[in-house]
């Protein structure tokens, strides 16, 4: 009897040292490029950058930084490459970073910016479908909820390392230099990973039936993602709206954004772990409570715009982990990869596309953002339950 019950506590501790190696290489990576994100904007600007240049660039980005997940997906699943696909991913992401330092004008500065977002694109479907083969073990909601806090965690703290170092030293330059140091543990951190943990996909305990399609569940499930994403107001238009409006004070944006980090950080390990435990109806909640943080956000001020950062962010921390722990459950292994890469793309073409609209709608009034925002979000919800009625998403059959 104790032969039978050694193996699996072992395969579970393995599991979980896996999921908190890799996490720790994205609080580094996170660390690395979030740190940039929050100062490309006014760096391009001092290389001469228009602000036309600057929107595209950033647009190019993120349109590349989705879709092209798409692609990188379908190439982990051909291959059973994860590690190779992921190493490369992280290498070109991180070190397109610091690579910013010695960009000496607003067109090599443009491409590094953009080929930081292809390296994303390429490693992190694969990463994720490494990570889904822990669940089995740990339970699906946990390891996306450790990843998903570390993650934010490290989001938050690049930020404030760029914003002091520009207060002492004065020069985004010196900012982009210093993040080289995260860019290299990440890169350290993923090639230990790979020597102690070189077969994820032997964490999943009880492989499932290896299929050839995506499930039609995965669409629908697709679907509902999706509306959530249309409506979920990006921080660039909530900031906007925020200095525009002097509800909060310009020098509170920033720690405003913190907070809502830090916030999506610590929900993600709450429902994370609620989620091994009751299913479904975590995010249900989750959602919900995202939901209603566009009205105090656009309506409120000080606190009350304050408490819908809360909000906001603990809707961040819910699509970081909730939507990657039910996709793990409804996709086989030797289709993850390609169910990430695909479900990222359309995930990240309707946050754009809902982005872009609430911009629009903004400018005609602040009523119609939020009903747009609120109204998306809420219809994501029966359409996840549809989900669930069609394929019993929840914990008991992770």
């Amino acid at each position: 009897m104790k032969e039978v019950n050694r193996k699996p506590l072992s395969l579970s501790a393995t599991a979980f040292r896996f999921v908190l190696v890799l996490g720790i290489g994205n609080f580094f990576a996170d660390m690395t490029y979030e740190g940039a994100r929050s100062v490309t904007g006014p760096f391009l600007g001092t290389l001469g950058a228009s602000a036309a240049v600057i929107g595209f660039t950033a647009g190019l980005g993120e349109l590349i930084g989705y879709a092209l997940r798409s692609i990188t997906g379908i190439v982990a699943d051909k291959t059973g490459k994860y590690w190779i696909v992921t190493i490369v991913g992280y290498i070109i992401n991180m070190l397109a970073v610091p690579a910013l330092a010695l960009a000496g004008n607003w067109p090599l500065a443009a491409g590094l910016v953009v080929a930081e977002r292809t390296g994303r694109a390429i490693r992190k479907p694969a990463t994720e479908a490494m990570l889904s083969f822990a669940g089995k073990q740990i339970g699906r909601g946990w390891v996306f909820g450790l990843n998903e806090a570390l993650d934010q965690a490290g989001a938050t703290i690049g930020p404030l390392v760029i914003s002091l170092t520009l207060f002492r030293h004065g020069s985004y330059q010196n900012g982009f230099a210093l993040l080289l140091i995260p860019a290299v543990l990440t890169i350290a951190i993923l090639f230990a990973a790979r020597y102690f943990f070189p077969n994820p996909h032997h964490l999943e305990a009880s492989p499932e039936i290896q299929t050839t399609g995506l499930p039609r569940p995965y669409w629908l499930y697709m679907i509902a993602a999706a509306c959530f994403a249309a409506g979920f107001a990006d921080f660039a238009l909530i900031a906007y709206h925020f200095q525009k409006t002097a509800s909060v004070a310009a020098n509170l944006i920033p720690i405003y954004y913190a907070v809502a980090m830090a916030m999506g950080a610590i929900g993600a390990l709450i429902l994370g772990k609620l989620f091994d435990a009751v299913g479904l109806p975590v995010l249900l909640a989750g959602f919900f409570l995202s939901s209603i943080s566009a009205p105090l956000l656009f309506f409120g001020n000080n606190w009350i715009a304050l408490i819908g950062m809360i909000l906001w962010g603990i809707g961040m921390g819910a699509q970081g982990s909730l939507l990657n722990a039910i996709l793990s459950d409804l996709i086989p292994a030797n289709k993850r990869g390609t169910a990430f890469g695909l479900f990222d793309a359309g995930f990240g073409i309707a946050w754009f596309a809902g982005s872009w609209l609430m911009g629009i709608l903004y400018g005609k009034s602040i009523a119609a953002v939020v009903i747009f925002s609120v109204a998306l979000q809420l219809i994501s919800l029966p359409i996840f339950l549809l989900v669930k009625k069609n394929r019993g998403v929840s914990s008991a059959s992770s």
